[in-house]
């Protein structure tokens, strides 16, 4: 039975796309523009109804959301270890960071919206994407702190928290100036080390969304 990933190339999906290479697991991409409308076309919306990305088939099933797809994988493959029991001692560590890695990409997901998808960028806020942009620094401060501690979201190491979250670290930067965020820079230095990290980009595709490295309000 075939896995098919929906993905946006440098969107969220690429957190399915680097897990499921470190379950050693290649699937088939179909890859999506938002520019083009294709996220609303009915057969996609059968799949992932609010038109977003990524949604996965596998084992017989259509699963959308990147953590309720992270959380399946991991429970049905527990020998990779990637996931957390209930009654495992980091449960609740594990379940804090996959659920922050959100809290990091809605900060993100704003930015995006006034600086990408408004259709006339006069309507763009200055004031909003400053504000937003130092909220998107003062979440990752916290992963910052973690990050003094330990070398991964969880102490015990390597986990699918790591997928979730590396991701949301790799897109904020194109908001944040990571100059003052040392300890995250490194960690992403290991992660793009990991053979699934870039086994997972070389399939990723060149992102369709973005025009800029950086995007910065003008002084």
């Amino acid at each position: 039975m075939s896995t098919v990933l929906h993905h946006i190339p440098g969107a969220r999906s690429f957190r399915i796309l680097w897990l499921l290479q470190e379950m050693q697991i290649t699937p088939t991409v179909k890859t999506y523009m938002i520019q083009d409308g294709s996220l609303r076309h009915p057969d996609f919306m059968a799949k992932s109804p609010a038109g977003r990305i990524p949604a996965l088939e596998i084992d017989g099933e259509v699963i959308y959301e990147s953590g309720a797809i992270t959380e399946y994988l991991c429970e049905t493959r527990p020998e990779f270890g990637l996931g957390r029991a209930p009654g495992d001692p980091e449960r609740i560590a594990f379940l804090e960071m996959m659920h922050y890695s959100e809290t990091i990409a809605h900060l993100i997901a704003g930015l995006n919206l006034q600086w990408i998808f408004l259709r006339n960028p006069a309507d763009r806020s200055e004031t909003v994407c400053k504000l937003e942009a130092r909220r998107l620094q003062a979440s990752l401060v916290p992963i910052e702190e973690l990050l003094g501690r330990q070398d991964h979201m969880l102490a015990s190491g390597f986990s699918a928290a790591d997928t979730m979250v590396g991701f949301s670290l790799t897109a904020s930067q194109r908001y944040v100036r990571f100059d003052r965020f040392p300890k995250i820079l490194a960690y992403l230095d290991r992660m793009t080390a990991r053979p699934a990290h870039a086994l997972a980009t070389a399939l990723d595709g060149e992102s369709n969304v973005f025009d800029k490295d950086f995007y910065e309000v003008e002084a």
